[in-house]
């Protein structure tokens, strides 16, 4: 790691490191994830789009890169952020290191900088615009804070950025399940096909009477990145779906359907991202430890009175959960595929999939 690199935040905030991966500059919401491990599987999750993205862990690169573990086709934060990074893996299926695998996908990096400063100034004031440059000579701060400054996260919709823009067809089986893609992880559909389904993703984009031509048991409505206020196109396919068909939707699809039944969201100070979030199921009292990736929570008070909420986080009590009184409709804001994080929600799936036969 021979190159320099720069931080900048839309504050005016300066850290200076080392750099890795490419020398290029990017621009994107600063972020921060408290994960141990995943960090292969955290680069490449599209709900990270548009975001740079900070881990509390102080050594990251330690198992390499390797070829299983992706979550999607490509990296998809801007900017990546650690104490420390390992660029000599020990891991027996590591192919490349961190610093190769953000060159391959031009993606800017800095190590040796002090991420607890940077995690306790988004804690105390939340997430910010951000600019990161590597290079090798000199940079103007000046350039990059005004580059800051004028990113808005919440104008652009990162979903269209993200998302296939043709259908595809993941399984053999009898029975269909259609996937509105709206930043798909590729585990949620490992998941789907374990239980003996076909899964058909879609573009966000796709109307109703395409989605009902493939002839599916149910509707499962994905995680992805941005603002879902953003994203009333699909909340208009949710909400007529959810009159036809069992519907389930995970993290960004929680907060689709809460539009689509009339509700709404609102931006969350840090937002969630982690793998050990505690949840509670309200119905049982039971806590599960969760994985999540998200920005925006659900405003419970916008809810119709026909939607409950079914899970809370024990640290804040926003909506982790909700379903539909009378329809076989029903939504988490956290990751039941996990990958990486505990397994704990993987039931999650299978209380989708009763809904399917009954």
């Amino acid at each position: 790691m021979s190159s320099k690199a720069a931080l900048v935040l839309s504050d005016g905030s300066i850290y200076y490191g080392t750099g890795f991966g490419a020398e290029t500059v990017s621009v994107g919401e600063i972020v921060f994830s408290t994960s141990m491990t995943g960090y292969q599987e955290a680069l490449t999750d599209p709900s990270y789009a548009g975001q740079i993205l900070t881990l509390t862990y102080p050594l990251i690169g330690n198992y390499g890169i390797n070829k299983e573990d992706f979550e999607s086709r490509k990296i998809f934060v801007r900017g990546f952020v650690v104490r420390e990074e390992c660029n000599e893996p020990v891991h027996w299926k590591a192919d490349k290191n961190i610093d190769k695998f953000l060159k391959e996908y031009d993606v800017p990096g800095i190590a040796n900088v002090d991420t607890r400063a940077i995690v306790r100034k988004i804690r105390n004031f939340g997430v910010t615009p951000a600019c990161l440059a590597v290079y090798e000579n000199e940079v103007d701060v000046q350039e990059l804070l005004e580059k800051a400054k004028a990113l808005d996260y919440s104008s652009i919709d990162f979903v269209k950025e993200v998302a296939f823009e043709k259908e595809v067809r993941y399984g053999d089986f009898d029975d269909t399940i259609v996937l509105i893609d709206c930043g798909v992880k590729m585990n949620m559909i490992r998941e789907l096909n374990s239980r003996g389904y076909s899964v058909v993703s879609v573009p966000p984009t796709a109307r109703t009477k395409e989605i009902l031509s493939y002839e599916p048991k149910g509707i499962v409505i994905s995680n992805g990145p941005g603002d879902p206020a953003l994203l009333g196109y699909v909340a208009k396919t949710a909400r007529e779906l959810m009159n036809r068909l069992p519907v389930f939707g995970i993290c960004l699809g929680n907060q689709i359907l809460a539009y689509a039944v009339g509700g709404k969201t609102y931006k969350m100070k840090f937002g969630h991202r982690s793998a050990n979030q505690p949840v509670k199921e309200l119905e049982t009292g039971r806590v599960y430890i969760t994985t999540q990736n998200h920005g925006f929570a659900v405003d419970g008070k916008s809810l119709p009175k026909d939607m409950e909420v079914t899970h809370i986080n024990c640290n804040d009590n926003t909506i982790e959960g909700m379903r539909h009184k009378e329809l076989p409709v029903f939504s988490i804001q956290y990751h039941p595929e996990a990958h990486p994080g505990p397994r704990d929600s993987t039931y999650m799936f299978d209380r989708f999939v009763e809904n399917l036969k009954g």
